[in-house]
């Protein structure tokens, strides 16, 4: 018998309608639930593999409140709703269903969803243990590894970041007043770089004494168990005087996860992770923390315990490096270190390595095609073929020949075979762009070789196996595509197995400095030019704009002003005028939020091709054209140590 389904249905025509066709299918039905709390009892009397839920129920609470509940209790779900506009359908896209029924429904739409999201289910489970797997096996690495404390912590805190993404980490900081205290932040700079700061380096940063960060530490009571905390809920923790305020105010922090481990005779010795982004933490990490928690301890214990920790104790505890444990071999041609794209870059390190389907989202000119490029090149299949398609590109009629190929004859101006893009992808990848603008009688063939790996060509008869990864982007929002009946449902659960959502260029300002130079180089050294910076009421001007072509866009002014440039310095662009003065003004604030962090990150750049060089002929000095002193009294306010550069 397959899985046990609970169906969660307020309707009793349609809930015994669903019965049937269940059972007719082979799966068992362990009840029907008419509201929230009745399917509640029904969870805890017995535990279904699956849950059928529609979003409106009887009673105060909906569908949508109960899949929260079922997330934490690891029970997957698949909605099934008459009401499928585009607000309920984001509200239900939060809570991460394995899939989505809109009703009236066919028989075959609900049996082929719930095998799509079987096939989800059965891939998450084998991924998460394979994760932790590896996680495990990387802290025993760091155990039996050389290394001072804080490079080691450092590895363990690079190692923690490919599984609970962070911005900013607190690692025993538990015990402040401790005379051999040892904890450690970790503020990420890069796609692996992070600054190391200690005790004393936070008063630099904070401009607090020692003594007000340990009184700051009592208004954070230690948390028992691992917890964490989202966009709101963070919020309201942080209104009381503490240490977690102080780091989210000096580093712009909106959600929280606490991890509190004992060790070493009770001791606690907690890692406290936090990002930017409001909704980075959920149940999920909760449970990796959970069931990889003990050899986390058992890594802290030896590192503690061990003759590493003898040689650090004369070390100073508070330092500035970039020493890197991974490379960023892969993401070339890909500019910027803001906090959203090191959370795409993240989710390309996850994704890649396997030949899960991978659905790209976001507008156009964010540089969708180059994160295909990197997914590709980052997995086993780079040196196999890597094809692209733009659905946008062809007429309909053209499409079907382009993917499947044809044979002689199957159609007027065939005059020869042709071999389609998927039998050329074959044991490589099949980029789909714009897979939104798929027809709909296509998207249908489409979604029989993804879910068959074989095709037939226009006009031929046999069928031909085909061994391809798919990767597929689109800047439309296809759950409202689907809400309109323009993209199939069953096709886009299959292509969704893995979205990576790319920022628009308004959302991660930080980057426009470093992009907007990396395109004057490109573009003066092609038209012969020497152009060596750009004014800063240039680089004003493009913090304050919106950037409704995003990268793209941004791409084509700098060409256009390093072809007008009439000296050295960018001294003009042309920028629409179309923006709103609010807006301008809502993106001047941005700007100066990071300009200390642009400044940082400049000078770091600088120092690191001068090799920490900083008087003398081609140092660093001489390139920012400031004085050397200047220079020192800037990298000790923003920490930046000489020493420690690479």
């Amino acid at each position: 018998m397959k899985e046990q389904i609970l169906i969660v249905e307020d309707q009793f025509v349609e809930a015994e309608d669903l019965r049937l066709l269940l059972e007719q299918a082979g799966y068992g039905v362990t009840g029907i639930a008419r509201s929230v709390p009745q399917a509640l009892e029904m969870v805890k009397d017995k535990r279904p593999d699956f849950v059928l839920l529609d979003i409106f129920l009887k009673g105060k609470q909906t569908g949508i409140d109960l899949a929260k509940l079922l997330a934490i209790d690891n029970i997957p779900f698949v909605y099934l709703s008459a009401n499928s506009n585009e607000e309920v359908l984001n509200a239900a896209k939060q809570t991460h269903p394995y899939g989505f029924i809109v009703k009236p429904y066919r028989k075959k739409d609900l049996l082929v969803t719930l095998e799509i999201a079987r096939y989800r289910r059965a891939h998450s489970v084998e991924a998460k243990y394979y994760r932790e797997i590896e996680l495990r096996k990387i802290l025993k690495t760091i155990i039996s590894g050389t290394g001072t404390w804080p490079q080691k912590l450092l590895a363990v805190t690079s190692a923690l970041q490919s599984y609970i993404p962070f911005d900013f980490l607190v690692a025993g900081f538990d015990n402040l007043r401790q005379p051999h205290f040892k904890g450690m932040c970790f503020l990420r700079i890069g796609f692996d770089e992070y600054q190391m700061i200690g005790a004393q380096e936070l008063t630099t940063i904070t401009g607090k004494p020692i003594e007000e960060l340990i009184a700051l530490q009592g208004g954070s009571p230690p948390v028992q168990q691992a917890v964490y905390y989202d966009d709101e809920a963070f919020k309201n923790i942080c209104r009381q005087p503490s240490l977690r305020q102080l780091f989210a105010d000096t580093f712009q922090l909106r959600s929280n996860l606490e991890m509190p481990m004992s060790i070493l005779d009770r001791k606690s010795f907690s890692f406290c992770l936090y990002s930017r982004r409001p909704d980075a933490y959920s149940t999920e990490q909760v449970e990796l923390f959970e069931r990889v928690q003990f050899s986390l301890i058992q890594t802290i214990e030896h590192l503690l315990h061990g003759e590493i920790m003898e040689e650090a104790t004369s070390l100073p505890a508070a330092t500035t490096t970039t020493e890197s444990t991974h490379t960023q071999k892969g993401f070339e041609g890909i500019v910027g270190k803001s906090h959203l794209l090191l959370h795409v870059f993240d989710h390309i390190t996850q994704a890649a390595p396997s030949d899960t389907s991978v659905l790209i989202l976001g507008e156009s000119g964010t540089g969708k095609e180059k994160i295909a490029n990197c997914l590709h090149n980052l997995s086993a299949r780079k040196g196999k073929p890597f094809i692209k398609l733009n659905c946008a590109a062809l007429p309909a009629t053209l499409i079907e020949s382009e993917l499947f190929g044809h044979e002689k004859g199957a159609f007027t101006g065939a005059h020869e075979r042709r071999i389609g893009k998927f039998e050329r992808a074959d044991k490589g990848t099949i980029f789909l762009d714009e897979i939104g603008e798929m027809p709909m009688e296509l998207q249908v063939k489409l979604l029989r070789v993804l879910q068959e790996r074989e095709i037939e060509r226009v006009g031929g008869r046999d069928t031909i196996k085909v061994d391809v990864r798919f990767i597929a982007a689109t800047n439309k929002n296809l759950e409202k595509e689907v809400a309109e009946g323009r993209f199939r449902l069953d096709l886009y659960y299959r292509l969704n197995v893995f979205p990576i959502t790319l920022p628009a260029l308004r959302d991660r300002k930080e980057d426009i400095p470093a992009l907007a130079y990396h395109f004057m180089n490109h573009y003066s050294h092609k038209a012969g030019k020497k152009i060596s910076g750009l004014s800063e009421q240039v680089l004003l001007k493009m913090m304050a704009y919106n950037w409704p072509g995003n990268i793209r866009e941004l791409e084509h002014l700098i060409e256009r002003s390093v072809l007008l440039a009439k000296g050295t310095i960018i001294e003009e662009i042309l920028l629409p005028t179309v923006e709103k003065m609010e807006g301008t003004a809502v993106a001047e604030d941005a700007a100066l939020k990071t300009i200390v962090e642009n400044e940082r990150d400049y000078i770091l750049s600088v120092l690191r091709k001068c090799h920490g060089r900083i008087w003398g002929a081609g140092a660093a000095a001489e390139i920012l054209n400031i004085n050397p002193s200047t220079l020192k009294s800037k990298m000790k306010k923003l920490g930046i140590k000489k020493e420690y550069i690479k």
